[in-house]
């Protein structure tokens, strides 16, 4: 079997084998269940500058949107998909929307349904995680996006990459349940580039980790650059699941932007076990510009219907509840041994 940088890359056979040993390993942690979560965009401020993003501050085409609290309320708590048992609540960098929107809506949604909340809003304040906690998130998502920090300065990423990885800790001090990811296929990245974005996954205190390729957007300075190689991506959901059988992967809806028709399928077959399907309201959706206006959406429906196309079946415990009885089994066995 390849090794290092080279399984990053493998194609063929080797692929094979590498995709296969990963659903493997995943299905000896978890079967066939697969955690069904929704996210909801409630805000495109964003205070950061990425070149990769669409949502950088500096986008004057963009047409800026926070979403109403007492509209997210009644859709999350009267109108949310059967199958789904956690919300993902995600932003641009916007403090605003997170003092005025994000908390009080995590505290109607903890008194009004049994939803696990995870929260993707960038990097804040100490005392902000807290308030976010208080009111009854668990799970951050905090994205590192690039392992080398040169290029992570290059690109404008937020902040520095030092700072991402100290509000990374942070959070894992506190007590949440920390999930990060990277990007595969960046513009001038080498096999051990991405081989160091995995490295650097294994060293942080975290629950899981997700994978997406580069999208070029239309309005961001890379917007001409080439999209990143879905093989690539599909190796590296592989090789996150074979380091660590036991986080919470996601298959990312950018996959089908790569791989039209059959990239969130191949995501399934290398080891992902988490799916998120879209709630923001559609007036809203087109102006969350990640990568381009013709979003790949994932509803309900379409996530159903890969599931049983791959034999896999929903998961009826959420991602949170997950994560406490894991903490709660770890307790016991430390105090037995």
């Amino acid at each position: 079997m390849p090794k290092g940088a080279e399984l990053v890359t493998c194609r063929g056979r080797e692929q094979e084998r590498l995709h296969a040993r990963a659903v493997e390993a995943g299905r000896a942690h978890f079967g066939r269940r697969v955690f069904l979560r929704g996210v909801v965009e409630i805000s495109n401020f964003c205070r950061e500058n990425c070149l990769y993003c669409g949502m950088r501050r500096e986008n004057q085409s963009l047409d800026r949107y926070r979403a109403r609290l007492d509209d997210l309320s009644e859709l999350l708590i009267h109108h949310r998909p059967a199958t789904m048992t956690d919300l993902n609540i995600q932003t641009g960098e916007d403090p605003v929307a997170v003092r005025e929107t994000v908390i009080p809506l995590i505290r109607r949604l903890r008194e009004q349904t049994p939803l696990g909340v995870s929260v993707c809003l960038g990097t804040l304040a100490p005392n902000v995680y807290d308030e976010l906690q208080a009111a009854g998130a668990t799970i951050y998502i905090i994205k590192f996006e690039i392992a080398d920090s040169a290029a992570y300065a290059r690109l404008s990423a937020p902040g520095s990459l030092e700072e991402r990885l100290e509000h990374i800790r942070l959070l894992a001090r506190k007590g949440w349940r920390v999930s990060s990811g990277f990007i595969a296929g960046l513009p001038g990245q080498s096999a051990e580039d991405v081989l160091n974005n995995l490295k650097l996954a294994r060293e942080l205190p975290l629950v899981g980790c997700s994978v997406g390729p580069f999208i070029p957007g239309e309005a961001p300075p890379l917007r001409e650059a080439a999209s990143g190689d879905l093989g690539l991506t599909l190796n590296c959901v592989a090789l996150l699941r074979l380091m660590r059988p036991d986080w919470v992967i996601p298959a990312v809806s950018a996959l089908n932007l790569a791989g039209p028709g059959s990239g969130y399928h191949r995501g399934l077959r290398t080891g992902a076990n988490l799916v998120t399907m879209n709630l923001t309201p559609s007036d809203m959706r087109e102006d969350y510009l990640l990568y381009r206006r013709d979003r790949f959406i994932m509803t309900e429906e379409k996530i159903l219907s890969a599931l049983e196309t791959e034999k896999l079946v929903p998961s009826e415990q959420s991602l949170a509840e997950f994560y406490q009885a894991k903490e709660d089994r770890n307790i016991s066995a430390a105090v037995v041994a």
